[in-house]
């Protein structure tokens, strides 16, 4: 359900996660783990919420770091409408703070310096639907930062027909995420590594929540669920370690769900080499041979982590370049068009045709 919303100045809205401290003085905000404690004027860790008379509000509702149309492979979502375009937008500021970030300049950003455009929900569905988007992406930084404005525009986005994708590291308290992923069609979840310690001194985070929000989408909601690791050479790709996500994979989301290794660069803050091709590979590897069936390749060229297989008869049943479909035998309904095995996920008669483009867009507010 929709809320109305009153802006209380541009880009500012009445917040709806948070609760009074007993001492009268600070509010708690309960969207994230965090818990931020704030006293009037200041601003969560995500910078982007900030306590004002007794709440906690959204500065950053109807603002963006900008607009564009990409492939849908590029969030990552592989089995969720293959080819079809999707229309991306993030904002400023995050709740976690990785030391290897790869969208630091607007993940680490306060708004005044990267939020250029305006757009109400309203005016994104409406940019989606006369692109010919199949879906609206909240990406770049994390959308659980800004709910309010990812929750409305989802629902705006559905009135015309138009999916909704959170792209996030589902750091999410749970009493916030059912309102959050409610209107939400499909997920990536990026599951930055597998050790509290990674997470302690790399994301100043923790990783228990962030498994937890995993076993909730997949047992708890509809929502279609695609894992996301970063794998950093030295830090998070041994092979114990790789073992050790396979397995919750395996048995906690279960083998179908689609896992997806992507290479590091060097970035923000961070001192590691690039993640070579052999890690990539052997990472695959174990996951396939740990049970887990749709084990995809990411930020190198690498064929043999593109394809998805059909699990019963092993044929392709959609190749990819990059981020091109250039094969496609599936039914409407996901089944392999050869024996007839369902492949889990959202899918169409046919494949989409966007290709690898990526194209800035503007919105009129």
């Amino acid at each position: 359900m929709r809320m109305k919303r009153d802006l209380i100045e541009p880009g500012v809205v009445v917040g709806e996660f948070w609760h009074s401290i007993e001492d009268g003085r600070r509010v708690a905000c309960d969207l994230c783990p965090r818990a931020c404690k704030l006293q009037d004027g200041q601003r969560g860790f995500c910078y982007v919420r900030k306590a004002r008379a007794g709440g906690i509000d959204l500065t950053s509702y109807g603002v963006a770091s900008g607009f564009c149309i990409d492939p849908i492979e590029k969030k990552p979502l592989n089995h969720f409408y293959p080819g079809s375009s999707v229309l991306s937008f993030g904002t400023a500021g995050c709740n976690l703070g990785c030391r290897f970030c790869q969208n630091w300049d607007i993940s680490k950003a306060r708004e005044e310096s990267k939020l250029s455009a305006t757009a109400a929900p309203e005016a994104i569905a409406r940019a989606a639907k006369q692109a010919g988007a199949k879906s609206v992406a909240f990406t770049y930084n994390d959308p659980v930062i800004f709910a309010e404005y990812a929750v409305d525009t989802a629902h705006a986005a559905h009135e015309l027909g138009i999916q909704a994708v959170a792209v996030t590291a589902g750091y999410i308290s749970p009493g916030a995420r059912e309102r959050f992923f409610a209107p939400m069609d499909a997920t990536n979840v990026d599951l930055k590594a597998f050790s509290e310690r990674f997470y302690e001194k790399l994301c100043f985070a923790r990783l228990a929540p962030v498994l937890d929000t995993l076993r909730w989408i997949k047992h708890e909601t509809d929502v279609w669920l695609e894992v996301t690791t970063l794998l950093i050479p030295g830090h998070n790709d041994s092979e114990a370690e790789v073992e050790q996500l396979v397995q919750f994979m395996a048995e906690e989301l279960g083998p179908e769900t689609p896992l997806h290794f992507s290479a590091y660069h060097p970035d923000f803050k961070l001192d590691a080499p690039h993640t070579g091709a052999e890690t990539l590979l052997r990472a695959r590897r174990q996951a396939l041979a740990g049970g887990l069936r749709h084990v995809y390749l990411g930020n190198l060229r690498l064929p043999a982590g593109q394809d998805t297989q059909c699990t019963q008869c092993g044929a392709s049943v959609i190749t990819r370049d990059v981020y091109n479909v250039t094969g496609y035998k599936l039914t409407e309904s996901g089944a392999c068009q050869r024996c007839g095995c369902q492949l889990q996920g959202r899918f169409s008669a046919a494949a989409g045709s966007f290709g690898r483009h990526r194209i800035p867009i503007t919105i009129a507010p």
